[in-house]
């Protein structure tokens, strides 16, 4: 029961790393390095805030905000200066571990006496004591339901079309006069924010922030996206985000089963690995029995 805990607080936690990896790879079909970066870029901000006194909750939007400028400016690297994609992510990755330090102060800056959004006055005298060990799946259900749906909402929109048809097509974006460039670029802040909030969750849940917490974000993030998209690959009634979202929690599971049998923490790398393949390997049509079934189970009650 507690390793099934421990997924699902890790799955929703890093769940907006998935989205943000989401949009980049599959909506924008743009290598984005820039994520190593701003995964940890949105810890520093929001452990400097909460820091400073500033509200947890506030801190995560500040940090969502620091994670679309970090987007932005990939954007204007690859659009404006002609860099390639991912040069452009490789050059920001860069950059932001300068910024990390600077916004933090130091390599390792812990909040274990401060409040957080999973610890705070109001949310302990919301949640029942025989509830307390639940309070991070209590914060984090209600919060990726709705920034879900927000989301599947937005992709209904033209903006939302638009931006999907720019990775697709943009020739076909500049039918609507509308400049595919720009697009690559607010479609990476969104990313990018998404990813910077992910960052700022993980640090408040773990309370602290370490100047490496963001290497291999980005394998992290994509083999979540790859592992979810695959595997309901056929189920075309689930939506794209719930794929990402369930990838996330079954990709921390995978990772918390290759511990229980006996792998290291050093092993990591190599389980994404196998991950990764294994995967890609299955998404070759190998799953397709009982799909029908499946899709009109899911069609009934999701």
């Amino acid at each position: 029961m507690d390793m099934i805990q421990g997924v699902l607080e890790q799955g929703l936690t890093y769940v907006f790393l998935a989205l943000g990896l989401y949009i980049a790879y599959i909506i924008l079909d743009f290598p984005d390095l820039t994520v190593d970066g701003s995964f940890p870029l949105g810890a520093a901000v929001s452990v400097f805030f909460i820091v400073k006194g500033i509200d947890p909750l506030l801190a995560l939007i500040l940090s969502f905000f620091a994670g679309t400028l970090a987007g932005i400016a990939t954007g204007l690297i690859h659009i404006k200066l002609g860099v390639k994609d991912l040069l452009s992510g490789l050059i920001m990755q860069t950059a932001l571990y300068t910024i990390n330090l600077f916004i933090a102060g130091k390599a390792n800056v812990p909040i274990f006496n401060n409040d957080t959004i999973f610890n705070n006055d109001f949310i302990n005298s919301v949640v029942p004591e025989s509830l307390s060990n639940y309070k991070v799946l209590i914060v984090m259900l209600p919060i990726v339901i709705v920034i879900k749906l927000g989301l599947d909402a937005f992709m209904k929109t033209k903006a939302g079309f638009i931006l999907k048809a720019t990775g697709d097509n943009p020739n076909l974006v500049k039918t609507f006069a509308k400049n595919p460039g720009m697009i690559k670029i607010q479609g990476l802040a969104i990313s990018n924010g998404f990813v910077a909030l992910s960052g700022a969750l993980v640090a408040q849940e773990q309370k602290f922030f370490e100047i490496s917490m963001g290497t291999g974000s980005m394998v992290m993030g994509l083999a979540s996206v790859v592992l979810g998209m695959k595997l309901l690959e056929g189920v075309s009634s689930i939506k794209g985000t719930t794929k990402v979202v369930i990838g996330s929690i079954l990709y921390k599971l995978s990772i918390a089963v290759a511990i229980m049998i006996g792998l290291t923490a050093n092993s990591m790398k190599l389980i994404t690995a196998i991950i990764f393949l294994i995967i890609l390997v299955m998404g070759d049509g190998r799953i397709k029995r009982k799909k029908v079934k499946l899709n009109a189970w899911i069609k009934k009650y999701l």
